[in-house]
């Protein structure tokens, strides 16, 4: 009915064979360079609508900016947060983890124990 906890010590955890991590390693780095790709292309996207929204809020009349109103802007500072800031830092992460792993990937040999991270450990596992 109860089946006993098993803990893995956290550092054999994340500690492989560089000859188990090695092979995964590429298609690991271009996961996450497609994954930053498409981060990258999101805040493009963003950014090319809010100025697409304010050139057609200066092109109105003063009459039509009256009545149309204008996003305040709080609002326009937690939108920028929402859709830029914070998938950018998102971005930094994954080059810093690429890096990383790039590291990895030049400094060991194949008979080394590395410690990788959590992410990279999923992916092998998975």
């Amino acid at each position: 009915m109860t089946d006993p906890i098993i803990h893995t010590p956290y550092a054999a955890a994340h500690h492989r064979k560089a000859a188990d991590v090695l092979p995964f390693i590429d298609r690991y780095i271009s996961k996450k360079e497609q994954e930053i790709a498409e981060i990258e292309q999101m805040v493009e996207r963003y950014e090319t609508r809010r100025m697409k929204e304010e050139r057609a809020y200066q092109s109105m009349s003063t009459l039509r900016r009256l009545l149309a109103g204008k996003k305040p802007d709080h609002h326009l500072a937690v939108e920028y947060i929402h859709f830029v800031k914070k998938p950018m830092e998102k971005v930094r992460e994954l080059r810093q983890e690429i890096e990383n792993v790039r590291s990895i990937q030049q400094s060991a040999g194949l008979n080394d124990i590395i410690s990788v991270s959590s992410d990279l450990a999923s992916e092998l596992n998975g």
